[in-house]
């Protein structure tokens, strides 16, 4: 019981108020020997309800021991300043957005379907001329020689060079993201 009671007043008279942030939150420190090692212990006092959310990120930091210093209040006040900063920069950017949604909106027609929108198939088809059924058998029938005449020539080409897994030339002309592995 005397050991509980120990703990418990060391509890209150060892620690170290390290600081206070804007929602009033206090934190503090101290210092315990744990098996014969130094430990330094951390923890915060909330003002009001205990809300974790209400701590800042820099206070969560050091709370972790990911810093060793505490915040300072100047550091404090100046990341509050950026975070304000960059608040005001996204409202300027989703404005900006808008106006040109709204421009882009009075000559193209959009639907708004909360999905990115594709290409309009129709207005891309129109650019080709629409062949009449003769044109389009003669068009068919040169692009089915087109494919027998690379696969001809492919068939040649394997019977030639056996397929081999070593890597063949100086690498001039690698191109990042090509190269596949052999099936």
């Amino acid at each position: 019981m005397s050991k509980l009671f120990q703990r418990v007043a060391g509890f209150f008279t060892n620690r170290t108020m390290v600081g206070m942030d804007k929602a009033g939150n206090r934190y503090f420190a101290k210092k315990d020997e744990v098996d014969g090692i130094m430990k330094e212990k951390r923890w915060v006092v909330f003002k009001g309800e205990e809300d974790p959310t209400s701590i800042p990120v820099e206070w969560i930091c050091w709370l972790n021991g990911q810093r060793k210093r505490a915040p300072t209040p100047e550091e404090l006040m100046d990341l509050e300043a950026r975070r304000e900063r960059v608040r005001q920069n996204v409202a300027l950017l989703k404005k900006e957005e808008e106006e040109r949604k709204a421009r882009e909106g009075s000559t193209r027609k959009v639907i708004s379907t909360d999905k990115v929108g594709g290409p309009d198939l129709k207005s891309f088809i129109r650019q080709f001329g629409v062949p009449s059924e003769g044109d389009e058998n003669q068009e068919e029938s040169v692009s089915m020689e087109g494919v027998r005449n690379s696969k001809e020539k492919e068939a040649k080409k394997a019977k030639q060079d056996p397929e081999s897994t070593e890597p063949t030339g100086s690498g001039q002309t690698f191109r990042p993201g090509t190269w596949q592995p052999p099936t």
